[in-house]
């Protein structure tokens, strides 16, 4: 239900947010553009069709993260998520230091994924609009197209949260549609010894290009294209019955994805041949084409494009409210906590974002993944892991309407792979994150002051 606003106060989100409408954003965030465009990375980083359990390693990180996420989101639900889990956890000795930092973090790492959605539609738009990309990538057409998808994005946000809710559920359903439509395709033209024909040696202990070597960097697409089961908790102050939508719809879009993920990847390496997909800048398409020829491929690489779009949407819907209770709590700046007199929504964190995603569009799509995700780590996923641990033990008696399941060991393997990806990120990644965070705490301490 709506929440009242007596005359003179200033308006509150609206909670208009079911359960379906919660798993569909979370599930249309996490599947845009992100498994058509990193399927061959994923592949070359791991040196073969290996790659498939480094969706699944993936899958185990997340769904480890997804259930600190269940316990948090459900006893504390409102806007912004990891903001009001860390001021409750961290208020005993850093103050609002971390949950500072965090949304100084947030600001920039959010948007920094959506804008490798737009990055990855571009690419797929090349394979219906001659002159979006060439063999260096998108040019300067394609980045002028990708400013003007993200504007509109932007545009459509502008509107009441049950109407963002309705259309977010009908991008889920394109998404869904143009997933499985490949999957099928992929399935219909499908040779399992090419499939499982994994590299001599790949699981070794050692040696360049084998699984274990590769897993480090795999690990960051895999995750990569998981994020976004956390966008119903950043939601959490427009979600209805959230002590039981939130865990759900977190739990059930990371299984339903990494589903669909294994099916898309094990698929792809049955249709493609090994040395053909290392290089595929429209793998989905590819395949479509190969099956079902170019009028088919054309008409679902349209489905995929607006998948992305949705995805893009999705994310910035949540991450717009990332700073908003912060503002409001006088621990970020204050126009991010002034929502719109009439569509109710936090118009500077829509505009802001919308900015940053359309400055990280202009760069390459690895260079943004390593940076976002390095910066997300350290902040976010790793102060997350602390703050479930601290809250147990300061607060036993927070009501929990959800409680982690097999507690702690979720939390112990989500805080050994979220080390272990940070650490396998490249170092321009890893010190750009550290920089932007020493950054941020003088950034605090002046606006402390």
């Amino acid at each position: 239900m709506s929440s009242p606003t007596r005359s003179g106060e200033p308006p509150a989100l609206e909670r208009k947010i079911g359960p379906l409408q919660a798993t569909a954003i979370n599930m249309t965030q996490m599947c845009g553009i992100g498994p058509f465009v990193t399927i061959p990375a994923m592949v070359a980083t791991m040196g073969g069709p290996q790659a498939m359990f480094g969706w699944i390693i993936g899958a185990i990180v997340a769904l480890a993260d997804g259930l600190i996420w269940a316990e948090l989101g459900a006893a504390m639900p409102g806007a912004g998520g990891t903001y009001l889990y860390l001021r409750e956890a961290f208020q005993y000795r850093t103050g609002r230091l971390m949950p500072f930092l965090f949304v100084w973090s947030a600001v920039l790492f959010i948007p920094l994924i959506m804008s490798t959605g737009i990055i990855g539609l571009v690419q797929y738009l090349g394979y219906l609009i001659p002159g979006v990309t060439d063999d260096a990538g998108t040019t300067p057409l394609g980045k002028i197209i990708g400013v003007g998808i993200t504007l509109v994005i932007i545009l459509a946000l502008f509107r009441k949260i049950g109407q963002i809710s309705k259309l977010t559920t009908v991008l889920f359903v394109i998404m869904l549609a143009a997933v499985l439509t490949t999957i099928v395709a992929a399935f219909s033209h499908f040779s399992a010894a090419q499939a499982f024909a994994f590299t001599p040696g790949a699981f070794s202990s050692s040696g360049d290009g084998t699984f274990w070597g590769g897993l480090g960097a795999g690990l960051i697409i895999a995750i990569y294209d998981y994020l976004g089961y956390n966008t119903s908790a950043y939601l959490g102050g427009e979600v209805r019955s959230p002590g039981r939508t939130l865990p759900r719809s977190i739990i059930f879009s990371i299984l339903g994805i990494m589903g669909l993920y294994f099916l898309l990847q094990v698929g792809v390496l049955g249709s493609i041949p090994l040395d053909q997909l290392k290089d595929a800048k429209s793998v989905a398409s590819s395949v479509l084409e190969q099956v079902w020829g170019t009028g088919v491929a054309k008409t679902i690489t349209v489905l995929i494009v607006i998948a992305a779009i949705g995805s893009v949407f999705a994310g910035l819907l949540g991450g717009s409210r990332v700073p908003f209770e912060a503002a409001r709590d006088k621990v970020f700046l204050p126009v991010f906590g002034k929502l719109h007199p009439k569509l109710h929504l936090p118009t500077a964190g829509v505009l802001t974002m919308g900015a940053i995603t359309i400055l990280g569009s202009l760069f390459t799509l690895t260079t943004v993944i390593n940076a976002a995700v390095a910066t997300l780590v350290i902040i976010q996923s790793l102060a997350q892991v602390a703050a479930i641990v601290v809250l147990r033990r300061r607060q036993p008696n927070l009501k929990r309407p959800y409680r982690q399941w097999l507690y702690p060991v979720p939390t112990i393997i989500a805080l050994i792979g979220w080390v272990y990806i940070y650490v396998s990120a490249d170092w321009l990644s890893i010190g750009l994150s550290l920089g932007w965070i020493v950054i941020g705490a003088v950034a605090y301490l002046v606006y402390a002051k």
